[in-house]
């Protein structure tokens, strides 16, 4: 039996070493690498290229090497033995919080717009918002979703929360389905997505949504790139009915050098930072994972195939 690691734009070099220290009585190979495709078990993989896993015929779990998993459901097909697993780390959970807090943060003291008065030189005074007048719409309330929203509602925002299904959290105002949407976004002066991307939920953030959130409000965009209409971002921004946006991920990253994002001031980039996989975490799920599956014990941590999340 034998373990396959496909990483795009990942290092598996970490990955292969600790998964050979914990599971000496196996083989570990690193895509395209792979003499034995018939022997493996379990791939760990990250933005593998299409159709790639059909070449491992016995392949029984696969495991994204973070927490999405859309990566894997767009671009792979799924035989009905196969089982597939994301990383779950409150280390995740914690960095994204921060994250999320640090840009929230920023837009309600305009922080953007101090930026680019001080590239003018230009002195001047802004009125802001406090914690306690501002309300932020959190759209995804799986365990980082809930978790951020919860921690939020704590520090004295208010808080409401939108999901595909009925959720509660304490604080948190929740919505749930394509008919509460609109009483998600009325009147919310930051919106943070952190949805799971799905045929449902891609383009999301457009124009007609957008639109029903207050005059000056910010955008967090840390889920994924495809959530995010471009154009209606820019278009937004520039009317000034949106006055910051904090984004993390992109439709194609690295994000090209020509795109406009990057010359538009009110626009945050990070390269896709807001919280990254902790190998040691990970690796304990993975090793307990495959562990589980030879020994016919339940596998933690999986997703529906067929929901994306």
């Amino acid at each position: 039996m034998s373990i396959v690691i496909i990483f795009n734009n990942k290092d598996p070099k970490p990955w292969a070493e600790a998964l050979e220290k914990f599971l000496p009585e196996d083989k570990v190979f690193v895509y395209p690498n792979v003499p034995d495709p018939q022997s493996v078990l379990l791939a760990i993989c990250w933005k593998p290229v299409p159709g790639v896993l059909s070449e491992f015929p016995n392949l029984r779990l696969v495991q994204s090497a973070g927490a999405a998993v859309d990566h894997l459901i767009r671009t792979q097909s799924f035989r009905e033995t196969m089982l597939l697993a994301r990383i779950v780390d409150e280390n995740l959970s914690n960095d994204m919080w921060e994250y999320l807090l640090a840009g929230s943060m920023s837009m309600i003291r305009t922080f953007s717009t101090y930026e680019s008065n001080q590239e003018e030189k230009r002195w001047e005074q802004l009125s802001y918002s406090t914690i306690g007048q501002t309300t932020i719409a959190v759209l995804g309330l799986g365990k980082i979703g809930a978790a951020t929203a919860r921690k939020l509602s704590v520090l004295g925002f208010s808080v409401r929360g939108w999901s595909a299904t009925k959720k509660e959290i304490e604080g948190v105002n929740c919505y749930y389905g394509n008919e509460q949407l609109d009483l998600t976004l009325t009147g919310a002066d930051i919106l943070i997505n952190i949805l799971p991307l799905t045929p449902e939920t891609e383009n999301i953030l457009n124009t007609k949504n957008l639109l029903k959130l207050n005059k000056g409000a910010g955008l967090i965009n840390v889920a994924r790139g495809e959530h995010l209409v471009e154009d209606d971002l820019l278009d937004l921004l520039a009317s000034g009915h949106l006055s910051a946006a904090r984004l993390d991920v992109f439709r194609e990253e690295p994000l090209p050098k020509d795109h406009p994002f990057w010359e538009q001031k009110k626009i945050g980039i990070t390269p896709h930072i807001a919280s990254l996989t902790n190998i040691n975490s990970a690796i304990n799920q993975v090793v307990q994972n495959y562990r589980n599956l030879k020994d016919g014990k339940e596998v933690r941590n999986l997703v529906s195939i067929q929901k994306g999340y």
